[in-house]
Formats: structure tokens, C-alpha cells, sequence
């Protein structure tokens, strides 16, 4: 077992003893066979040299001896293994293992390049640098670039005799071009390494794929066996022609010895190395791998120390890689939120742009406001058609001359039509309701009253006329008998859920309230996507109307009397009522009025005029379009509820207004208009409709 000899006795040798003159063809005459053949150290150690011969021919051998010479005697040396063959010296000398492999005493990378370099130069550690193990060429070419970046600058300063071995040199210096930072590195060792302190051993298998500008420049050459032409040309073009044929039978470990020191050229055979040969070509019997010496725990350590902060810095780049992904990620989602936020802006805009056309419309006393049964679309103030730029809805006198050409509808089905059409998109109702009125905008020929007045009873209509005109309390209300009204709103408010039927009753009891605490008081809880599920099919059903900023009023009395358009006496009003009000509200709630009285609301449905309806409408729309950044459940909520309130109000309120106005200034006009009402409180469609169901009776 060996040991590095101590830098101190580095010049005590000046030559080392690795070969025999051998007989044959060639080499020097003057010496005899079997004459010692020494190198001087120096000229090994700060030169530049290329050992090659064909596969098997004994030039691994012969650099391993050069080796084994040079660490006997302490001299440095880094060895570049690309093939995992030199392992084997470890079987004699404590030589640091680096590379890749798990076999290597410790895994470096291009981080440990400076620490390498120290530690050969500056702590005459002799290294075998393994790059047969990086998965990676790019890897390995990188570390060994690196490497003798370090040993180059780190020799311009210390001037220290030191060999560099580069098993395989085609590879990084090619002749054919294609050469990389790494060869092109190893060119400058070649050229300029010399004066550093700095040699270099090349070894390959195929002079002939190696750059000659490396060849030429090298001091000594060592020529094993050559077989190839291409191969024996270079031979020749260097040596001579003789020396090109007799190359081609140098036996294994033979070679011709060419050195600049002494202008010679020898036939010599090299000697066999000491340690274990494991690039040998492996044979029939097992393969026993030799105990190998460790190195020194210290040195393995500082190189550890290297490894685990680049571990840690990994580790730091992957965490805030994974940061950066997280945070990409949410900025994907931020920006998704935004674009959905500004889509539902826009909605609400445009929302709140149909909700003030439809407050403007002619028939809520709008600038283009026209009289009662004239023929001609109603213009706006600047003399322009109203009807291109506003959305409107039926009229009352529309939807009674509809009822009285025979439409035919059920009550199920209107109701039905009516839910799909609040449903739909505002401005797509906003558009077929300006159709609609269109249409209607040239006037029916108004039929007069004939006949015998109805009777004090208010149930001139039969349950058969009531089953074909349903009634329509959201375009139009139709007027029918007592149990029509009683049978058609108990209808209603029997097909509502029950957590629906709950709220009913709290808005029974409180008069007006909002969704959310009606939901409440029902059994529910405080979500508001919630309340407003479960209260759509009460607002839908019209038993309740909207009563300004997000409060909703009970209607059931209100529908009732404009059934009978407001001729009912209260008193009568009640009795429906309180018929209706069985189907829901418990024995023990059933007085009417409720003990508590309705909170009185600016703007309450039914109550105001058109005007007041229109600033209403107005103060909504503001208060759509600023709620409409809040949770997009309760945009689309407001957006719902406050399309089919304006609806109804447009309707109800505009209905009982154009009735009151036109009553009141008509009267005293025509003294006739006094006799189209009965005293039973019924209208002139009551009439009308109480006419046709007497002829289908006759006629049946």
C-alpha cells in the first residue's frame, strides 16, 4: 500500500522509470534492449503529451504507469476518467474520487470546480475526476470546463508543477471541427500552460480524429499500435514512412517513444501497472472488485458542505418557483374575477339604461307622452318617434280590446307566459313589449255600451268565459266573477313552496319588508341567493309588488280591487280577501286588516301616481347598477327582481292613473260616461265580457 510522498521531497526525483528499450524495426540503434527508459519529471509534469494506439494496445496502461510514477514520488495529478477505468489506483493510493456514481467518494458538480482546483494545487490532493457517470454531456463538459478554468488561473498565481491526464481528447478536441468551450480550454492549456507550470496528457484511441494543431504542439509522444490507414498516415506524416508500416506490429504495451528532449525516437515496452486494471476486458471468471482506500473525511467534508448548499439553494429556487406558479395562478384567477366583474358592470349598465327608457315612456308621462285614443305613436319633445329609442308595454285599453276579439288563453297557461316572459332577458322584454305596443298603437272602434245594465251582483261573468281570458295582473287585469278572482289567487298561492307560503304570510303580517328577513321569519336562513330563490315565485305569482329600495309590499288586496278596477267598496274587498287568505294564513291570523299596520314606503306600489313611479323606477335603476358589484347572486337577483317590478308597476300604476285621468276629464265632457259603469261597480269590458257569455248561454 501506497503513499503520496510529501510535497517537501517533490525535487529529490528528477526522472522517473517506466519503460525498456525493446527490439524490432525502429528506435534508437545506440541503446540495447532492455535499457531503462526515464522521464524527467518536469518536463512530464509542465509538458504537453499524446499517448495513442488502437483499443487494447496498452495506452491506458501506459498513462496508469506514468501515474503511478508520479504519485510514488508526490507529484500532483487530476485525471479526466470518461470511462470509470482509473478507479482502480485507490487500490494503492488515497486519491479523491469525484464524479457522479454512487461508487465516487463524493457527487460534485460545477459548484465544486473551485474547491477542486484548491485542493489538488494548493493541498496536493491527487483527483480522479469520473465524468463517465453524468446522464448529462452537457453536465460533465460543463464541471471539466470549470475545472480547468480554476487550475489555469489558479497556476498563472502559483506557478506549481502540475499534470492534467484527458483520457479520450477526441471528444473535446476534434480534428473536423465542432469544437466547444471545453476543447477549446483545453487547446489553451496545450499552448499556454506550459510557462504556468501547467501540462497536459491527451490520450486517444484516433490520432487521426484529434485536432493536429494539439499533436504538433506536443514534447513527447508515445505511438502504441495502429492499424487503420488513416491512422498510420498520421503516423507517417510525423515520423516517417518506416515508422508507419512498423507501427501496425508493435506488440500490447509497445510503442515507439518520441521526445523533444532529447530529439529521440525509441522502441520501448512500457511496464505493467501496480494497481488494479479496471478498464481490462472483462472475462469468463467472476469479477472481484479490490478493497479501495478512502480519503480523508475532511476533505470529503468541505466538499459535502459544498453539495448541501446547493441542495439548500435548490431547495430555496424550488420553493420560490412554486411561489411564483401560486402567484401566477391567483393572477389568472384575479384577472378571470375582473373580466366577469366588468361583463356584469356592463350588464348592470345596460340594465339601468332599459329600466330609464322604460320610466320615459309615453304612457308614464314622458316627453313623448300622447292622448288617449289617438291613432299616432307617441313623439318625444324633439318632434322624434319615442318608440325607436324607449321600451314600453301593453296598455290597459290594449289588453281589454285583446279579451274582447276573443283571445283565447287558459289561466295556467297565462300565468306560465307570464313567468317565461320575466324570466328572459330585460332588454329582450323591453323589445317585444315596444312590439307589442306598436301594434297596439292603432286604436280599436270602440263598441258602446248596449243593453240592459248588469245586475247589483258582481259575478256577471260565467266560470267559462273567466277559464278562456284568464286573468293577467302583470300586462293586464282582466275583470271576472268573486270565485274567478278567489279560485284564480288561491290557485296561485297553493302551488307556492312552503318556505314561499311562509314569507307570504310574514309579508302578510308586516306589510312591507325585504326578502332577506321575510326568509328568516319563514324558517330560513340569513343567505341572501337563499331568500331571493325562495321569494321569486311569490313576486312572480304577483301577490306581492315592489315597494322601493329592496322592499316588497302584500298585493292580495291590491290585486282584488283592481280585478273590479277599484269599484269594490272595501268592505266587499275584505270578504275576497279574507276568501283568498284561507288557502295560507292560519285560523287564529285571519282578521283583516292585520293587527299590524303596513309601513308606509315613498313610492309604494299602487299607491302614487305615474310620476311618483317614474322617479321610483329611476332610484332603482341607480341602485341596480351600484349594487351591481356586489356577489353576482345578488346581481342577477336585482337584475330579476327589479325588471318584472317595473313591469307590473308600469302596468298597474300607469293603468290606474290613465283610468283616473281620463275619468276625471272626460266627465265632465261626456255626461255619458257616468252610464258605462254599473252600479255594481263593474267597468264597460266587464260589460262587454258579461254580454258575451250571456249570447254563448242563450246560444247554448
Amino acid at each position: 500500500m501506497r503513499r503520496a510522498i510529501p510535497v517537501t521531497s517533490m525535487t529529490e526525483q528528477e526522472t522517473i522509470h517506466v519503460a525498456d528499450v525493446s527490439e524490432g524495426i525502429g528506435g534508437d540503434a545506440t541503446a540495447d534492449p532492455g535499457s531503462p527508459v526515464e522521464l524527467p519529471v518536469v518536463d512530464v509534469l509542465t509538458g504537453r503529451s499524446f499517448i495513442t494506439g488502437k483499443s487494447g494496445s496498452g495506452k491506458s496502461n501506459t498513462a496508469s504507469v506514468v501515474i503511478e510514477n508520479l504519485l510514488d514520488n508526490g507529484f500532483p495529478v487530476m485525471i479526466v476518467d470518461t470511462d470509470g477505468e482509473y478507479y482502480g489506483l485507490k487500490e494503492e493510493y488515497e486519491i479523491l474520487h469525484a464524479g457522479a456514481d454512487d461508487e465516487c467518494d463524493i457527487v460534485v458538480s460545477p459548484e465544486h470546480a473551485e474547491k477542486l482546483a484548491t485542493l489538488a494545487l494548493e493541498q496536493n490532493v491527487p483527483i480522479i475526476l469520473d465524468v463517465s457517470g453524468y446522464l448529462e454531456e452537457d453536465t460533465a463538459n460543463e464541471l471539466l470546463l470549470e475545472v480547468v478554468k480554476q487550475l489555469f488561473a489558479k497556476e498563472k498565481r502559483m506557478k506549481k508543477p502540475f499534470l492534467l491526464v484527458v483520457e479520450e481528447c477526441h471528444e473535446y478536441i476534434p480534428e473536423g471541427g465542432g469544437m466547444d468551450e471545453t476543447g477549446k480550454m483545453l487547446i489553451k492549456v496545450g499552448k499556454r500552460g506550459r510557462k504556468h507550470g501547467l501540462g497536459i496528457v491527451g490520450i486517444s484511441q484516433r490520432p487521426a480524429d484529434v485536432k493536429k494543431d494539439f499533436i504538433t504542439q506536443c514534447d513527447w509522444l508515445c505511438w502504441h499500435r495502429l492499424t487503420w490507414d488513416n491512422d498510420t498516415k498520421v503516423v507517417g506524416r510525423i515520423l516517417g514512412s518506416k515508422y508507419a508500416s512498423a507501427v501496425e506490429d508493435l506488440g500490447d504495451g509497445e510503442a515507439f517513444l518520441m521526445t523533444d528532449w532529447d530529439e529521440s525516437i525509441r522502441r520501448i515496452q512500457f511496464h505493467r501497472k501496480q494497481t488494479f486494471d479496471a478498464g481490462a476486458t472483462p472475462g469468463l471468471d467472476d469479477f472481484e472488485r479490490p478493497e479501495l482506500k478512502s480519503v480523508s473525511s475532511d476533505l470529503v467534508g468541505e466538499l459535502q458542505s459544498i453539495s448541501d448548499e446547493k441542495a439548500r439553494h435548490e431547495s430555496e429556487l424550488a420553493d420560490l418557483r412554486q411561489e411564483l406558479e401560486k402567484k401566477d395562478r391567483q393572477l389568472a384567477d384575479l384577472e378571470r374575477e375582473l373580466e366577469e366583474a366588468r361583463d356584469l358592470s356592463n350588464m348592470a349598465d345596460q340594465f339601468a339604461q332599459a329600466l330609464l327608457g322604460k320610466a320615459e315612456a309615453p304612457y308614464r308621462g314622458g316627453p313623448g307622452r300622447q292622448a288617449p285614443g289617438t291613432g299616432r305613436s307617441a313623439v318625444g319633445a324633439d318632434g322624434g318617434d319615442a318608440d325607436g329609442d324607449q321600451s314600453v308595454l301593453k296598455s290597459y285599453d290594449e289588453a281589454v280590446a285583446a279579451t274582447r276579439d276573443g283571445a283565447e288563453t287558459s289561466p295556467d297557461d297565462a300565468a306560465s307566459t307570464d313567468a317565461d316572459a320575466t324570466d328572459g332577458d330585460p332588454a329582450a322584454d323591453a323589445e317585444d313589449a315596444s312590439t307589442a305596443v306598436d301594434e297596439a298603437s292603432e286604436p280599436e272602434p270602440t263598441e258602446d255600451a248596449g243593453g240592459d245594465a248588469p245586475p247589483d251582483d258582481v259575478e256577471p261573468v260565467t266560470r267559462a268565459d273567466v277559464a278562456e281570458s284568464a286573468l293577467r295582473f302583470d300586462d293586464a287585469v282582466e275583470l271576472g266573477t268573486r270565485e274567478a278572482v278567489i279560485e284564480e289567487l288561491r290557485a296561485r298561492i297553493e302551488a307556492l313552496p312552503e318556505l314561499s307560503l311562509g314569507m307570504l304570510r310574514h309579508y302578510r303580517r308586516e306589510g312591507v319588508s325585504d326578502p332577506v328577513a321575510a326568509h328568516i321569519d319563514a324558517g330560513g336562513d340569513g343567505d341572501s341567493g337563499h331568500a331571493y330563490s325562495r321569494h321569486r315565485p311569490i313576486r312572480r305569482a304577483g301577490l306581492i309588488r315592489h315597494a322601493g329600495r329592496g322592499h316588497y309590499a302584500y298585493a292580495v288586496p291590491d290585486l282584488i280591487r283592481e280585478a273590479y278596477a277599484d269599484r269594490l267598496d272595501e268592505e266587499r274587498v275584505r270578504e275576497v280577501v279574507r276568501a283568498v287568505e284561507t288557502a295560507f294564513v292560519p285560523p287564529a291570523e285571519r282578521s283583516y286588516p292585520p293587527e299590524a299596520e303596513p309601513v308606509e314606503v315613498a313610492g309604494d306600489v299602487g299607491a302614487n301616481g305615474a310620476g311618483d313611479t317614474a322617479d321610483e323606477t329611476t332610484a332603482d335603476a341607480d341602485e341596480t347598477t351600484a349594487d351591481a358589484d356586489e356577489t353576482t347572486a345578488d346581481a342577477d337577483e336585482t337584475t330579476d327582481d327589479d325588471a318584472e317590478t317595473v313591469l307590473d308597476e308600469l302596468v298597474g300604476g300607469a293603468d290606474r292613473t290613465g283610468a283616473e285621468t281620463e275619468g276625471a276629464g272626460d266627465a265632465a265632457a261626456d255626461p255619458e260616461t257616468d252610464g258605462d259603469r254599473s252600479d255594481s261597480g263593474l267597468s264597460e269590458a266587464a260589460r262587454r265580457l258579461a254580454d258575451r257569455g250571456s249570447a254563448r248561454d242563450e246560444g247554448a
